[in-house]
Formats: structure tokens, C-alpha cells, sequence
């Protein structure tokens, strides 16, 4: 069993779930859909890798938000 992390945003009608331990992300009407479609998501994602590589362990979390030029 893995721990992940993930963020939700609200992306037009609907809020997109991305993990930040591997490269999948999902998205659903709600926050809790999202969330749950990105566990299922994610849970496929080791079915079919039986060795993830990819899967970067997060200890700690944050979130934060800058105004660059652009």
C-alpha cells in the first residue's frame, strides 16, 4: 500500500485531481468525485506496473501561488 499526494483544481465545469507521485491525473463534478476517480485512476496504474519506477516518494506537502511575468 502507497500513500499518495495529490492537488485538486477547478479547471471550467469540473475539478481535475493530479497525483504528484506519478503522472496521472482525472477529474469529476465534484471535488470528492475527482478524488475518487484518481484513486481508481491510480490503483489501474500499479495493476499494470508491476514495478513503478516513476513513483516519487513525497514526505511533506505545500502549496503556494507567485505572479510571474509572462
Amino acid at each position: 500500500m502507497k500513500s499518495i499526494k495529490y492537488i485538486v483544481y477547478k479547471e471550467g465545469d469540473y475539478y481535475v485531481s493530479q497525483c504528484l507521485n506519478v503522472d496521472i491525473s482525472s477529474f469529476g463534478t465534484s471535488v470528492e468525485d475527482a478524488v475518487r476517480n484518481l484513486k481508481e485512476a491510480v490503483e489501474l496504474y500499479f495493476e499494470e506496473n508491476d514495478t513503478v519506477e516513476n513513483f516519487i516518494e513525497i514526505n511533506e506537502t505545500m502549496t503556494g501561488e507567485i505572479l510571474v511575468n509572462g
